[in-house]
């Protein structure tokens, strides 16, 4: 099982929307992060056979995916960052419904349709319509729909994005119970996503891979690199708009700041224990902070 992109680049008029990118995956979940615009869409959506590439290659066990469509579509299951739902169908009739088109044996459907509603929890809903289902639930409609073929590569783009705190955690054990088997490709720009379920996270911007590493990598890399620092409003707003600030906290003697900076902000800053997110920051710079 291994997936293999080579020198990879997709050009939309005069815009480059990826640029040169080699990966090479076996199983195991990848966390795909950048800003918003980095180009992952763009990655998933070649990778997943819906737009060819403008120049590069992918492959899945050694069988170009532009000549052997059809095979790789057969082992592949596609979670998309805009999913459609008929609302008038229940749960367990849309999965029908969607195993019929995918060409599933109606005998075969019935039971893999059941197994898939066991596995995301939805035994309970699965007659419900789907107009009446939650975020959550509406998500894992989805993760269900892409296992019904029990894909050896699951896409998932943006599977949290309007999810409430509880629903995202739900989602994310979820996905890392699917892991065994498969290669899980989670596309998102909220790095709690990926420091839960991910082993080797991949980062894109402005179409280009900038890293390829693992959260704990990413960790070392940024130690000696955050600091706090409480002070006053004035000095807050010239450290915002000096250095990188992932986090400001309004307290009784002041405001505290978390800063990201290969040098100290302040005289008064204190180096601590970067997290995730303060890692990313340093890799993709202060531009991106409002993702």
């Amino acid at each position: 099982m291994e997936l293999q992109i080579t020198n990879l680049s997709k050009r939309y008029d005069d815009k480059w929307a990826l640029r040169d990118i080699s990966l090479r995956c076996g199983r195991g979940m990848i966390g795909l992060v950048g800003p918003n615009g980095a180009g992952k869409t763009t990655l998933m959506r070649i990778i997943a056979t819906l737009i060819p590439p403008t120049s590069g290659s992918v492959s899945w066990d050694g069988h170009d995916t532009r000549r052997a469509g059809q095979a790789v579509r057969e082992v592949l299951g596609y979670l998309p960052q805009e999913f459609g739902l008929y609302g008038e169908f229940s749960g367990r009739q849309f999965l029908r419904y969607l195993a019929a088109i995918k060409g599933i044996p109606n005998e075969l459907a019935r039971a893999r349709v059941d197994e898939v509603i066991e596995l995301v929890n939805l035994e309970r809903e699965a007659d419900r319509q789907l107009s009446t289902y939650s975020g959550g639930m509406k998500q894992r409609i989805g993760i269900a729909q892409a296992l019904l073929n029990d894909p050896e590569l699951l896409i998932v783009d943006e599977p949290t994005a309007g999810l409430d705190p509880a629903e995202r955690v739900r989602f994310r054990t979820l996905l890392a119970s699917l892991t065994g088997s498969r290669l899980i490709i989670l596309s998102t720009h909220v790095i709690g996503d990926v420091e839960a379920v991910a082993n080797r996270i991949v980062i894109l911007q402005g179409g280009q891979m900038i890293a390829d590493t693992t959260p704990d990598t990413l960790l070392e890399r940024a130690t000696g690199n955050v600091w706090s620092l409480t002070t006053d409003s004035m000095t807050a707003l010239h450290i915002q708009a000096a250095h990188q600030v992932s986090a400001m906290l309004q307290q009784a003697d002041g405001i505290t700041l978390r800063i990201v900076s290969t040098t100290s902000p302040h005289p008064n800053a204190v180096p601590i224990a970067p997290s995730l997110e303060d890692a990313y920051l340093l890799v993709v710079g202060k531009k991106s902070i409002s993702i």
